[in-house]
């Protein structure tokens, strides 16, 4: 029976993600307190594979994924899906909204929602939490005024009240779930495919970064996506992942990478994956 990791606790929109990516009969779902543990469980062999948010819309890269995926683990990216996020605000079944003094979710749930929580409740206070699941248990046994941005599930599952429903900034909020195993997907669905690499170039050299992209222009290949993060290795150094619509096995895509690692210090493939959405 495969053991599938999750950013819990239960009722995360990362537990929703699991069970889309990892439909199945033998299996079985593993919560973790944080995005890093459901990695590490991974990487350390606890679990099969981990599915864990990597970027959102509207609060961009989850920055402690990227990381831990440059530096510290070697794990392939072996699915994608990207979900419509639906914030609300909850609070329990007795209490009224007026009397909320503290709002409680993840970082990015928290950010993706600014706008609209300062305009509805001015002067409040927020208070990040390790998900929005658990923003959600923490309020319903709280004593306080509190009140937590999460999913219409997670007010299920713990007996909450939705006070204010899709409180995100933007009703095109979505979130791409990768699912981690350690080792890479042999072969690509007939469907949308993605490459994703990262490398470390020269820095120092004028036009690095554009020798690096003009290898993906030349050969016609479309990059979905370009970050770039502290390399670690001294102030003013950084890496960049790149995320690339096709195949590694496509000979435009074999090409093209195998250029972007010759010119590379430090390059790391993070594989070629099937990406949906729902």
């Amino acid at each position: 029976m495969a053991l599938i990791g999750y950013l819990g606790p239960a009722g995360t929109y990362s537990e929703e993600a699991a069970h889309h990516l990892c439909d199945g009969d033998e299996q079985q779902f593993k919560p973790f307190v944080t995005i890093d543990a459901a990695i590490w469980a991974v990487a350390k062999g606890e679990v099969d594979t981990s599915i864990v948010p990597i970027e959102n819309s509207l609060g961009g890269s989850v920055t402690v994924t990227l990381d831990i995926l440059a530096h510290e683990v070697d794990l392939y990216i072996t699915a994608e899906f990207v979900a419509a996020i639906r914030h609300n605000l909850l609070v329990k079944q007795d209490q009224e909204s007026e009397a909320i003094e503290m709002i409680l979710s993840h970082p990015q749930a928290l950010a993706q929602c600014r706008h609209v929580l300062q305009t509805l409740y001015p002067g409040v206070s927020f208070k990040p939490v390790d998900s929005t699941a658990e923003a959600a248990r923490l309020v319903a046994e709280g004593t306080g005024r509190m009140a937590a941005i999460s999913s219409a599930k997670a007010a299920k599952q713990y007996g909450l009240s939705i006070v204010n429903h899709d409180v995100q900034d933007n009703l095109t909020n979505c979130t791409r779930f990768v699912r981690l195993e350690r080792v890479p997907q042999k072969t690509c669905s007939a469907g949308p495919c993605k490459t994703s690499i990262v490398c470390e170039i020269n820095g120092k050299k004028p036009g690095s970064l554009c020798e690096i992209l003009q290898e993906f222009s030349i050969r016609n290949v479309n990059l979905t996506r370009i970050e770039s993060r502290p390399a670690r290795t001294g102030l003013g150094r950084y890496i960049f992942f790149l995320d690339m619509e096709g195949r590694l096995n496509d000979a435009v895509i074999a090409e093209a990478v195998a250029a972007v690692q010759k010119k590379s210090f430090w390059f790391k493939n993070l594989g070629t994956y099937a990406v949906g959405s729902y």
